[in-house]
């Protein structure tokens, strides 16, 4: 049991999957659950990259393994989690990380195009969870990454993607409802501001600015300060906390 409040942080000899740790924030993320002391599963649909975050992993004296896989195929969701019970024997933590965004106007949005923003940023969060549950041991944690946008409406047209992390946040609650009490396994999302990403990159030109007079704190987001909420949700610091969503946005929703 943790002996002080900094020892409920630690992670120490768990094994953490990070869905999208190719690139971005799940960079952040893996490399901080590393720093907390856990071994990582990486995957993601792009392998040379992943090959990149393992070598930082690997930095901070931690294990990797890297995995290709499209989590929105229920059989390669299961097949990381598969990689991880034989390369290391459990998974204590999951985060899912894996998404895209688009900006489509709605009149213009495709079924095929919205259904990939759905099967990738909602579905296959599910069959993740769905595939870890049934492995994870008692005192485990869900992370999903929603955004802000499943909460409000931003300026750009976003339907499938909003759609998307709305739909997270609410499987969050239900799967807490479910896993908490009967298997033991926390699972709460992170609703991130606008924090420098692959995603943000492909914004509008001016578009950030635009929207930083809404964001109380007048900045957009560190990803280190992204990575130490994500490891407060992950670890025994947060131990009482199931079935809610951690908003890390500067203000932006409460303006």
């Amino acid at each position: 049991m943790p002996t002080t409040v900094l020892d409920r942080f630690r992670l120490d000899d768990k094994v953490a999957v990070v869905t999208g740790a190719s690139s971005g924030l799940g960079v952040a993320f893996a490399t901080a659950l590393a720093e907390a002391g856990a071994d990582l599963v990486l995957a993601a649909r792009r392998t040379d990259r992943l090959e990149q975050t393992r070598a930082l992993i690997e930095d901070r004296g931690r294990r990797a393994l890297t995995v290709a896989a499209d989590v929105s195929r229920p059989d390669e969701a299961q097949a990381i989690v598969d990689a991880a019970m034989t390369e290391f024997g459990r998974v204590d933590v999951l985060v899912n990380n894996a998404g895209k965004g688009t900006a489509v106007p709605s009149t213009r949005e495709t079924p095929d195009q919205f259904r990939e923003v759905i099967d990738l940023n909602l579905n296959g969060c599910y069959w993740m969870a769905q595939a870890c549950g049934r492995v994870m041991q008692p005192g485990s944690a869900i992370v999903n990454i929603a955004r802000v946008a499943g909460l409000m409406s931003g300026s750009l047209p976003q339907a499938a993607y909003s759609a998307s992390k709305a739909g997270l946040i609410g499987l969050t609650r239900d799967l807490a409802v479910q896993w908490t009490g009967r298997k033991g396994i926390r699972v709460t999302a992170l609703a991130p501001g606008f924090f420098a990403s692959e995603m943000t990159d492909q914004f509008p030109d001016g578009y950030i600015d635009s929207v930083l007079p809404r964001v109380p704190a007048g900045r957009i987001g560190d990803a280190a300060e992204l990575a130490a909420a994500l490891i407060f949700l992950a670890s025994p610091a947060g131990g009482y906390v199931t079935g809610t969503t951690l908003i890390v946005d500067g203000g932006l929703t409460a303006a």
